[in-house]
């Protein structure tokens, strides 16, 4: 028997501990277009090599050179009792900002500004960073938390629910910015979709496989890393303490959700927009402003309102108790539900924000002092606060605790 020699290097073992269930399993080599899922959860573990830095930072510019038109220059304008008023993204939140409510104005700068602004520069600092020899640990960890937050698609659907509401008063035309805002969304939506947190920490820094008992490696809560803690208790790659589970993380999400369940009390009552049309004074909350789009015949538009002003705030909070208290009362039946239940809050969390969206383009279009005005009512603040806390109960709670309720250890993945 002939025996031939092995010339290719043989690949070493990968392990990898989910990140939703803590299952250690061993992770191969994937490709382009490959996708790794958890064998014991199905959650997604990590996808093949999507893009490659050059292609990242072509669009990071691409975005900062579209930003001053976008952000600028008219998206929409009305011509309302025989003068054209133009509508900026900016011009909105300056006009929030004008009539007293600087946070609720600092939560839409946030998303609709500042967030894709950091997304673009942060990428640029990753290229120029690691020419310099500085520091990228900082970025990559904020880049993984970042993407949650932002919301130019939002904005968009926002911009078409605000011409639908002005359409009653004026007519409406596309404004010179519109084709760049698109372009802009467009340019960060492909982004956030090739942007591969783990394979940037694999390019910038690569480390070799941990030695020791599979059973000992610790997921790092931080960067996603599998491996042994260092003699200080960090993560080698990231530096952060590698824990077991998330410090204090029930009693965060505690706390953000019934602060959130307060909030949303006063912002379902106190009226969020507040129009003068001809000397009358018309006030709306969230669901009377919701019953007039759908009374006057744009019942697609009130249905999207309802779903992401309404229906989704209350789902995340019903839904983030019902998680909460089956991990304190250890519960067992209906895992894969809770699973996919705590999965689908944390993705349809952000469309809540559309209100003040809306609002702040509306204060932007119409506002012509005693004849037409539009101003922002005390619910914007309530209701903003409150989607921003039940974001943040989600991101606070580690779903492995679901895992860790099963007092036997043995939960399966069945309803």
């Amino acid at each position: 028997m002939k025996i031939h020699t092995i010339s290719a290097q043989i690949p070493q073992i990968r392990y990898q501990r989910c990140n939703e269930c803590d299952t250690l399993f061993t992770l191969p080599s994937l490709q382009r277009t490959q996708t790794a899922h958890c064998p014991r959860c199905n959650a997604k573990v990590e996808k093949g090599r999507v893009c490659s830095l050059p292609r990242l930072i072509t669009m990071a510019i691409s975005i900062l050179l579209l930003m001053p038109f976008a952000y600028t220059e008219p998206l929409i304008s009305i011509r309302l009792l025989g003068t054209r008023i133009d509508a900026s993204l900016l011009e909105g939140i300056w006009q929030m900002s004008q009539q007293g409510d600087p946070v609720t104005a600092s939560m839409v700068a946030f998303c609709t500004i500042g967030a894709p602004l950091t997304l673009a520069v942060s990428i640029l600092y990753l290229h120029f960073g690691s020419k310099l020899g500085m520091n990228l640990k900082p970025v990559l960890l904020m880049l993984d938390r970042l993407k949650d937050w932002v919301m130019l698609d939002i904005y968009l659907v926002g911009m078409a629910v605000a011409s639908i509401k002005v359409k009653e008063y004026a007519d409406i035309n596309v404004g010179i910015a519109l084709a760049a805002y698109l372009m802009m969304t467009l340019m960060v939506t492909l982004t956030m979709i090739n942007l591969n947190i783990e394979q940037l920490w694999e390019e910038f820094y690569p480390q070799r496989q941990p030695k020791g008992l599979p059973s000992s490696l610790r997921l790092c809560l931080a960067c996603k890393f599998t491996g042994i803690p260092d003699e200080r208790g960090r993560c080698p790659r990231c530096h952060v303490p590698m824990r077991l589970r998330y410090k204090h993380s029930l009693q965060k999400t505690w706390a953000a959700l019934i602060a959130a369940i307060v909030f949303l009390i006063p912002a379902n009552l106190l009226p969020i927009s507040i129009i003068y049309a001809n000397g009358q004074q018309l006030k709306d909350t969230i669901f009377s402003g919701v019953v007039s789009l759908a009374t006057s015949g744009n019942v697609p538009i009130a249905a999207i309102v309802f779903i992401a002003s309404v229906l989704v705030p209350f789902t995340k909070v019903i839904v983030m108790l019902t998680l909460l208290l089956s991990i304190h009362f250890k519960a067992i039946q209906g895992l894969k539900t809770r699973i996919r239940l705590f999965r689908l809050v944390h993705w349809i969390g952000r469309w809540s924000m559309l209100d003040l969206f809306v609002i702040s383009l509306m204060m932007s279009l119409v506002n012509r002092d005693q004849l037409l005005s539009f101003t922002m009512g005390p619910a914007a603040f309530y209701f903003g606060a409150a989607v921003i806390l039940t974001v943040l109960a989600v991101e606070w709670l580690d779903s492995r605790l679901i895992w860790d309720a099963h007092a036997t250890g043995n939960a399966e993945y069945t309803d």
